[in-house]
């Protein structure tokens, strides 16, 4: 039996993890954010309602299923305050099924300030990044600066903590970028403020995990992002600041073995936000379809996605990378109708494959093609992989293929149901 599933996006983000959360969770007991910050963006519809969640784990719409926030991710208290309200409007109250772990960083208002400076900046490699402090929250945390959960509910070590901090940014600001300073009492003052509305739901993830992990509960850990915007393994430097690909043990505090399965997630063709390399992105007439059919925008930015079609030689790396045992294939449906489908199974550049991987410098790779016949019987609400098209059966089986992994689940629309089970783990 699989008690403890990683669940991981392995694209560029966007690929609908939200959705399969929502169609394990009834068979879940527990799930874990453990990486990233209010950067995601997990679409739901709940009794009819479209909620999106930043920080709060997809899970956390089903009353039986107790949710974390573990050490991994960094927190920004006014996205969460207003995450919950919303949460509290639609689910009610959620306080006894919601611990946040003490060790995560918070994002301040400093970190907020210069990562939007940076981005607005033309003497600086523009990322693309939601300027929400996320890097810059991250940068703390490795060079051992951060002010954590636990430092709100020591007064003396929060201001020592707050003072360092505004020495250091405020003379970023006024010297660097000739702006103003933030002001240390103010500062101080709206720390301990949030400190009394967060306490309720602040706790030990690690001790919870483990008991869990004892009782024989089943725990789902939840990847934000994809697996492309590792910042290890990624597209770097457009990469997010933490791991996606292996930051679970770190990111809440287990051990890696733990791990019993991981599923990985991808779109039937792939998606991008921001900047950086796209070697399948499409700007003709079929890269506008799969955006407005798709209705690919942004679920935190709103910014519009760049589409392509699927990236077939990135996928079987980061299959290979990230471990993953089998796959979720979704948006499938989008492709219904078309005459012609492309994967792409390689790359012509200057660099070997092994190359590639290694840098991750895709700025001059070729995308090289696989053209496959497209299908006419629609896929959309397709709940039996025995009833689609058998060219809709070809490009599934051709992923299998390319991948070296199972696809165990089909999305086939936005709803619930509209899910294909090939095997259930």
């Amino acid at each position: 039996m699989n008690l403890n599933i990683s669940l991981l996006g392995l694209q560029w983000g966007d690929e609908g993890k939200g959705k399969v959360v929502d169609y394990l969770a009834n068979d879940l007991d527990a799930a874990v954010r453990y990486q990233g910050g209010h950067n995601a963006g997990h679409t739901l519809i709940v009794n009819g309602k479209k909620i999106v969640f930043h920080l709060l784990p997809s899970a956390i719409c089903h009353k039986n299923i107790k949710c974390f926030i573990a050490r991994g991710v960094v927190v920004s208290l006014d996205a969460l305050f207003s995450e919950l309200a919303e949460a509290n409007e639609v689910l009610g109250d959620i306080e006894d099924r919601l611990i946040i772990s003490s060790a995560c960083s918070l994002i301040q208002p400093y970190h907020i300030k210069l990562d939007q400076l940076r981005e607005q900046s033309a003497n600086l490699t523009k990322i693309g990044t939601t300027g929400r402090g996320i890097g810059t929250t991250y940068e703390d945390k490795v060079g051992r600066r951060s002010v954590r959960i636990s430092d709100l509910y020591d007064e003396s070590k929060l201001n020592d903590k707050l003072t360092q901090a505004l020495d250091f940014y405020n003379s970023i600001f006024e010297h660097s970028f000739g702006t103003s300073k933030i002001d240390l009492n103010e500062l101080i003052d709206l720390n301990l403020k949030q400190a009394e509305q967060l306490k309720p739901y602040v706790g030990n993830v690690i001790e919870e995990i483990r008991e869990l992990q004892k009782s024989k509960k089943k725990i789902l850990y939840e990847g934000a992002q994809g697996a492309l915007l590792d910042v290890s393994l990624g597209t770097y430097p457009f990469v997010t600041s933490s791991n996606l690909i292996g930051g679970v043990p770190a990111g809440v505090g287990i051990s890696p073995s733990d791990i019993d399965y991981t599923i990985g997630i991808t779109k039937a063709y792939t998606t991008r936000v921001g900047e950086g390399p796209f070697p399948t992105e499409l700007f003709d007439d079929m890269g506008t379809y799969l955006a407005e059919t798709g209705g690919e925008v942004g679920a935190t930015t709103g910014r519009p996605r760049r589409c392509g079609w699927l990236d077939g030689f990135l996928l079987k790396n980061m299959v290979k990378v990230s471990g993953v045992d089998g796959l979720c294939l979704t948006k499938i449906d989008v492709l219904d109708g078309l005459e012609k489908i492309k994967i792409c199974n390689a790359y012509s550049s200057d660099l070997t494959e092994a190359e590639m991987i290694e840098t991750m410098d895709l700025e001059l790779a070729q995308p090289e093609y696989l053209e496959m016949p497209g299908w006419s019987k629609l896929t959309a609400g397709q709940t039996s992989y025995e009833e689609l098209d058998d060219n809709a059966k070809s490009f599934v089986e051709k992923i299998e293929e390319i991948s070296g992994v199972p696809v165990i689940m089909i999305s086939t629309g936005p709803k619930r149901e509209d899910t294909i089970i090939r095997k259930d783990i």
